[in-house]
């Protein structure tokens, strides 16, 4: 049975971002992922961000894209309702090569899932 598809929004707002940096992470390569359970929201929020070590611009500008597209492709499949996430573009991810980018998302993802090793929030549970 296919799960149904997740219901998602962005995150606009400073402050949104900020609580979700207060959660867990994953790094890999060409991207950092960052997740937080938001309690009452039965939906998926997600934002991007790209610094200036990034590169100018163009190249920040790239990276987002980049980065929006992979979120759209794995979050549906890998994402958990109830989770903000922030996709947060490296210096590799303009150049990165598209099905390792998609790999690192992935595997941030993945490991980012409630309930496997080193969940805080489950610990304290």
């Amino acid at each position: 049975m296919i799960a149904p598809p997740i219901a998602v929004r962005r995150l606009k707002k400073r402050r949104e971002f900020l609580y979700v940096a207060k959660g867990r992470k994953a790094v890999q390569r060409g991207v950092v992922i960052q997740a937080r359970r938001r309690d009452g929201n039965p939906h998926c929020s997600i934002g991007f961000t790209a610094s200036k070590k990034v590169g100018n611009a163009v190249l920040r500008n790239r990276a987002k894209r980049r980065l929006r597209e992979t979120a759209r492709l794995l979050l549906p499949l890998h994402g958990e309702p109830g989770f903000d996430y922030v996709f947060i573009a490296r210096a590799a991810t303009p150049d990165r090569e598209w099905p390792k980018l998609m790999k690192d998302v992935e595997s941030a993802l993945v490991s980012l899932k409630p309930g496997e090793p080193g969940d805080r929030a489950e610990k304290k549970a």
